[in-house]
Formats: C-alpha cells, sequence, structure tokens
C-alpha cells in the first residue's frame, strides 16, 4: 500500500481519482462504476470542478449549505477556536458551548429550555427517541413511511423509506403510519382541512390500535425534507400537536433539514404557529462548516432531567470547534437578514416553478416552502403515475436527469421521483433567474426523455 508522507498531501487531479477510487467509499452507491467530479473550489453559491467548470449549487450540497460556501466569519471563527481550544470533554462549562446553547434557545419556540448538542441529524434522532421513552416510560414510537431521520440504526428504524430496509429486522416498537401525501392520495379532498381531518382520524384510530399508554412519541419532520418536500396541510400539524396533548405523547419536529430559514421561519413548525415537546437539528446550524446537531427540549422535559439521571452521551457532545462554528453562523444569519432572504427568494422560485409546471408535459406537481422545494416527475399527467417506482430505478433514469441537469451547470439530487430545488438562502433575484432559466431549459429535454420511457 502507498503511503504519502505529510508533504505529499497535494494532489493533482488523476491522483484525487486514483486515491478516491481506490480508497474511499461512497455512501448510497454501489461503488465499481462511479465516476465523481473532482472539486476544487466552492464560493458562494457556486463550486467549480477539475476542468474549471462552474456549477450552480441548488440544492445547497445536502440542504446543508444555507449561508453559501467560503464564508469567511465562520472560517475565522473556527480558526480562534482551534488555536485557543480545539477540545475540551462535554462535562466542562466552556464559553462557546454556552453561548450557542442560549443562542439556540433564543431561536427556538419559546416553550423550549434546554439543548443537548449532538454531530448530525441522525444522532439528534437517536437522542430524540432515548429522551421521549426515558421521559413517558413508554417504548413505541410512531413515525410515517415518506421520511428520513437518519442513517444509525436506530434513525433507520425511525425512517419510513426504503434505506431503513437494510436495517430490518428493526428494533420493537417502531410504527409506521402515512402522511399527508395529498397528490398522491387516492381520494380528491375539497380542502386542506378536509384533507388534515382525514389523515388526523386514522392516525388517532391507529394510535388506539397500538395503545395509546404505549406510545412515547410521534416523530414527524415539520415538512419532509428529501422524500418530496410533502408540506403539512392546513391544520395537520396543530392536529398532531392535539393528539400529543390528549394522549400524553411527546410531539418531536425533525428539523435537520427544515430548520434555520430552510422555509423562511428559523424553524420551520413556526409556519404554523405549534410548539414541539422535541425539536431535533442539524445541517443549517454550521453548515456543514463543522459537524454539529442537537435535540431541543421543552421547558417540562428539561425540568424532568433536574432529578433524573439523562442517559445519554457522546465524546464530542457540543465540540468548541462546532460551538464556535455554530455562534458564527447565528451572527450571518441575523446580519444578512437571511431568514427574510429565504422567505423574500422563495416567492420567486415558487412562480418559477409554477410556470415550469405549466410548460413541462413531464412536472406532475410542484411544492415550495420558503427556498425548500420539489419537482414531481411522471410518466403522465393525467394518471399521475410516477416516473420510477416507489423505492426502484433500475434503468437509472432519476441519475440521467440529475446528469442532465448538471451537464448544463445545475446541480441538485433526486430522490424517488423528485428533484430537489433548495439554494442557499444567501441566492439573490439574478442568480435565481439564472439558474432556473438553465432548469427551465434542460426540461424540455427531460420531456422528450420521459417521452421515449413511454414507447
Amino acid at each position: 500500500m502507498e503511503v504519502l508522507e505529510d508533504t505529499e498531501l497535494d494532489l493533482d487531479v488523476d491522483q484525487i481519482r486514483e486515491y478516491d477510487k481506490k480508497y474511499n467509499l461512497h455512501s448510497w452507491s454501489a461503488q465499481k462504476n462511479l465516476k465523481p467530479l473532482v472539486i476544487t473550489k466552492a464560493e458562494g453559491i457556486y463550486f467549480w470542478d477539475s476542468d474549471g467548470k462552474k456549477y450552480f449549487d441548488m440544492s445547497s450540497q445536502l440542504v446543508n449549505v444555507n449561508v453559501g460556501h467560503g464564508n469567511k466569519k465562520i472560517i475565522e471563527a473556527i480558526k480562534r477556536q482551534a488555536e485557543k481550544m480545539p477540545f475540551m470533554g462535554p462535562s466542562y462549562a466552556v464559553d462557546v458551548r454556552a453561548k450557542l446553547a442560549a443562542r439556540v434557545i433564543e431561536k427556538a419556540p419559546d416553550n423550549m429550555a434546554k439543548v443537548f448538542f449532538t454531530l448530525g441529524g441522525s444522532d439528534s434522532n437517536e437522542n430524540a427517541i432515548k429522551i421521549a421513552k426515558m421521559v413517558t416510560g413508554r417504548f413505541k414510537i410512531f413515525s410515517r413511511y415518506r421520511s428520513y431521520h437518519g442513517a444509525s440504526f436506530g434513525a433507520a428504524n425511525l425512517s419510513g423509506e426504503p434505506r431503513r430496509y437494510t436495517c430490518e429486522p428493526g428494533i420493537p416498537g417502531f410504527v409506521k403510519f402515512f402522511d399527508p401525501y395529498i397528490y398522491r392520495e387516492k381520494i380528491r379532498f375539497e380542502s386542506e382541512k378536509e384533507a388534515s381531518k382525514f389523515y388526523l382520524s386514522k392516525l388517532r384510530e391507529q394510535l388506539i390500535y397500538e395503545g395509546t399508554d404505549k406510545v412515547a412519541a410521534i416523530v414527524v419532520e415539520s415538512v419532509t425534507g428529501s422524500n418530496g418536500v410533502i408540506i403539512p396541510p392546513e391544520g395537520y400539524l396543530q392536529g398532531i400537536r392535539k393528539l400529543c396533548d390528549e394522549f400524553g405523547i411527546v410531539m418531536v419536529c425533525d428539523e435537520v433539514m427544515a430548520g434555520w430559514g430552510r422555509t423562511g421561519e428559523w424553524f420551520a413548525c413556526n409556519n404554523w404557529d405549534v410548539k414541539p415537546d422535541i425539536i431535533t437539528f442539524a445541517k443549517g446550524i454550521t453548515c456543514g462548516y463543522v459537524p454539529l446537531g442537537g435535540v431541543i427540549v421543552s421547558e417540562k422535559i428539561a425540568k424532568f432531567f433536574d432529578d433524573n439521571v439523562l442517559m445519554c452521551g457522546l465524546t464530542y457532545n457540543a465540540h468548541p470547534l462546532a460551538c464556535a462554528a455554530g455562534c458564527a453562523t447565528l451572527d450571518v444569519y441575523d446580519e444578512e437578514n437571511l431568514i427574510e432572504n429565504s422567505k423574500k427568494m422563495g416567492v420567486i422560485l415558487g412562480q418559477k416553478l409554477e410556470e415550469i409546471k405549466k410548460k413541462h408535459s413531464s412536472v406532475g406537481d410542484v411544492r415550495y416552502i420558503g427556498l425548500f422545494s420539489a419537482v414531481e416527475l411522471v410518466k403522465d399527467r393525467e394518471t399521475r403515475e410516477a416516473l420510477v417506482p416507489y423505492g426502484k430505478d433500475p434503468d437509472g433514469i432519476m441519475s440521467k436527469i440529475v446528469g442532465m441537469l448538471k451537464e448544463e451547470g445545475f446541480s441538485t439530487y433526486s430522490h424517488e421521483s423528485c428533484l430537489m430545488i433548495a439554494p442557499p438562502l444567501i441566492i439573490n433575484k439574478k442568480e435565481m433567474e439564472e439558474a432556473m432559466n438553465i432548469f427551465d431549459r434542460v426540461m424540455y429535454s427531460i420531456d422528450e426523455f420521459v417521452k421515449t420511457l413511454k414507447k
């Protein structure tokens, strides 16, 4: 095995490709035919490959680079903390650790009291499950089928979509229920309120069948993320809050993707004035500059642990470098008015998506809130037949479509039959129009490609 000396860390492009292929395992992929782009630079809403080609980062990488690439304020904060104190164990009080916790609670709904920091979304959801079980003394956890809560074992069991399958048979007590996915519902509702009433009544029935005294938590993404940006219909989240209150169940809102301004509010649940018992977060708290996540708990739950041991722990809980990055990131959100910009640019994005829906035969539906959106592709707009079957894409159809967009400099990703569009919150009107013009133009080729699949 070839070993590089420290002085040889600068690799040329061919070496990067060679070592990447030879030594790295890439997630969610069969490795043999992978040919990842070599990326050499990233700034603002753009990144460049080794050939100098520029891409609009229209998914904020994994819906996490909210403040864009190369933000100097965050980078300098990390440098200062590295020089001052790169690490201190989680049992000690440290300035940035204390400051970030206070600022997170300041931004959270007013019933929230304390935060347990983690390394990312999976860790956050793992610990939320544990906290809900400890507080209630119950063991069943409800979550939705079209959900993704992480890839670690507990978080994968919490997830509903096919990425959970490799962790099955799973942990006892995880129960799935159906999403308020109105576009795919066979029933045609007269209003969002009517739809919410239907879904909530079925959920209530399921809770009773499972034994309400056995259910510790109902966990929902406030806005479903990669599984299609499914936005809760009017009254839905409020209805879940009422069910939790009725049966003494902990309401957990997973805001790993939807939090930190993505929907035009600090937290997505604020769009419906809902106050969960627990909020999990990650991604936008540091925008990927350093890994960090967290579990925010209500005052009632925080008081429970005054006298009961919190059986949660991580070596890198509230890591000082991550906390320093988090404090600087919150400064950037405030100083650059990014929450308001998300809302404002979200209106423009929504208008563009509605225009695209009208023009392109392969677009079945568009869903958007703030700078969080999905374009759902179909084989037939009348029947709403999905472009690829649920959980399957043996011919790589969606990968080809993502590749068509990337070839024109529009970078994003897909899941099931949906294309994600979730640019950094720093995007301006001119950049939005340029990027969406590319998307619109490529959609004509996608329309033609989809027609060939119907033959």
